[in-house]
């Protein structure tokens, strides 16, 4: 999904959201508060997040442990630190995750996230490279992949993979992938990029 801010107006307290159905609101995020409407993809990024999450949940090993693969589900992470309540809410509805099997619950399934990857698209890029690679970071997700797509935002370009550094609260590049993803945690998985762009 590609984010556009609501013309300042839009604020949404924990409580509004916890208090609600759970699409009540909509294809939204919430930053700091402040509710981010999410605008329609592309037929590439779609593409290229469900054959992603496919490659993911096929990669799991049956042996265990026991993983489950999410798309577009709604993640809440730590509250800005702000004395007025609808300004500290965050939501966010990664593209791809990998988590444990313990019970799903907005309120705390970060903390059990083992991988999450966004697929950039025009609109996102400096939440998916700024302000999500620090939210994720400090939310202690062991593994972050950002996609990028070429210049004609039809073919994958490079997928960077960070990892958690020894404070467990920032990130570090491990590896650039150029041609394919090759991964050793959470899953064993090892995919072309033309497998996942292919029309």
């Amino acid at each position: 999904m590609t984010a556009t801010h609501t013309g300042g107006e839009g604020r949404l307290t924990a409580e509004e959201f916890l208090g609600a159905e759970p699409d009540a609101f909509g294809d939204i995020e919430v930053e700091n508060g402040l509710v981010v409407r999410m605008m329609a993809q592309s037929a590439a990024h779609s593409r290229v997040l469900r054959r992603l999450a496919a490659a993911m949940e096929s990669a799991r090993d049956p042996a265990g442990p026991c993983l489950r693969v999410d798309s577009d589900v709604a993640v809440r992470f730590p509250d800005a630190e702000d004395r007025t309540a609808d300004r500290r809410l965050n939501v966010r509805y990664p593209d791809v995750f990998v988590r444990d099997c313990e019970p799903y619950d907005v309120n705390t399934v970060r903390d059990h996230i083992l991988l999450v990857a966004e697929v950039v698209s025009d609109a996102t890029a400096d939440a998916d490279t700024g302000i999500k690679h620090r939210l994720y970071a400090r939310a202690g997700i062991p593994v972050y992949l950002i996609v990028h797509f070429d210049k004609s935002w039809e073919a994958i370009d490079r997928i960077e993979e960070y990892r958690l550094d020894w404070s467990g609260v920032r990130y570090m590049p491990h590896k650039v992938h150029r041609v394919g993803l090759v991964l050793d945690t959470p899953v064993t998985l090892a995919i072309t990029f033309e497998s996942l762009h292919q029309p």
